[in-house]
């Protein structure tokens, strides 16, 4: 069975997709931009763009019944790879605690609305 799944919590998406969708035990959360849902503003430092980023993330999460501990995979593209080593720190201190899920962190071109930083994951639980 597949559902969708979205939190009022996370910014809304910005284009024909949805925040994340439930197969079976496994959530897949879209990449989530650094934006504020109440306000849609984007924080300038990178450091502050991980951070909302990921706690979207944690929105959509909670929303669906899962938890940090529950992410097995996550996909991190930067803008600049110049960004690496402050996006790699506030990663670390959200999944504090947790099983560390497999990663890649790949630079792109551009990303929406000009961010600096954007994260999807992949949850499963039984």
């Amino acid at each position: 069975m597949k559902k969708t799944v979205s939190s009022p919590r996370a910014p809304a998406a910005i284009g024909p997709y949805s925040q994340a969708v439930q197969a079976g035990g496994f959530l897949y959360v879209s990449g989530q931009l650094p934006l504020d849902a109440a306000t849609g503003k984007m924080p300038e430092d990178i450091s502050a763009q991980a951070e909302a980023s990921l706690r979207n993330i944690g929105y959509i999460l909670e929303e669906a019944g899962y938890s940090r501990g529950d992410v097995v995979k996550a996909t991190v593209f930067l803008a600049d790879m110049k960004d690496f080593e402050a996006v790699n720190a506030v990663y670390a201190g959200f999944f504090q605690g947790c099983a560390f899920p497999a990663r890649a962190a790949v630079q792109v071109a551009r990303l929406p609305r000009d961010a600096r930083v954007e994260v999807e994951a992949v949850a499963y639980k039984e």
